[in-house]
């Protein structure tokens, strides 16, 4: 496994807004794409997550990695944890729908940039709606829910130069805790 080198949000380069993906993908771009995947699914594996020293993570936006493009990899186990992934690559999403209801993490939201973890509430739209192209350029159509929907706005945001602590009330981090679903 190659090692990744994930930039901390010290870096001034997240808080900068990606560019918007010209066809066809470089050769450089489809590397860092398989390079996230691979480091996301081995994350996942207590095991090798030790071995390797990786944080665990379903996704990296590219900007994480050095490269100012609107591109993110989401990488997810399947709910009965039985080593079945589904990996998603999406280049210039956008939402398209959300739903009206708000969600936020109760564990809180981590982030691979960030170290440690910042407390706090995390408003997100418990249902999104996307529209990006896959690394061929086809179009495709994406629906989050819950977790993962907070995943999809977590990594887009990474692309507007966002990050997740941007949304926390620093007087009061746990405002409005009562006006939306823990999940």
């Amino acid at each position: 496994m190659k090692p990744l080198n994930i930039l901390t949000d010290k870096n001034p380069l997240l808080k900068k807004v990606s560019k918007e993906v010209v066809f066809p993908l470089s050769e450089e771009t489809k590397e860092l794409i398989k390079d996230a995947q691979v480091y996301l699914k081995n994350s996942q594996n207590e095991e090798l997550a030790e071995e390797y020293g990786l944080r665990s993570g379903w996704g990296l936006s590219l900007v994480q990695l050095g490269k100012l493009e609107r591109i993110c990899v989401l990488v997810i186990e399947d709910e009965e944890n039985s080593g079945n992934f589904t990996y998603h690559t999406f280049v210039n999403p956008e939402i398209i729908s959300y739903s009206e209801e708000l969600i936020y993490a109760g564990h809180g939201e981590g982030c691979l940039s960030v170290w440690p973890d910042i407390e706090g509430i995390v408003p997100r739209y418990a249902r999104v709606k996307i529209k990006a192209l896959d690394i061929n350029g086809n179009e495709v159509n994406f629906r989050g829910r819950e977790d993962i929907s907070i995943l999809v706005q977590h990594e887009l945001d990474h692309m507007d130069g966002i990050m997740y602590y941007d949304h926390i009330d620093k007087k009061n981090p746990f405002k409005d805790k009562d006006k939306m679903r823990m999940i």
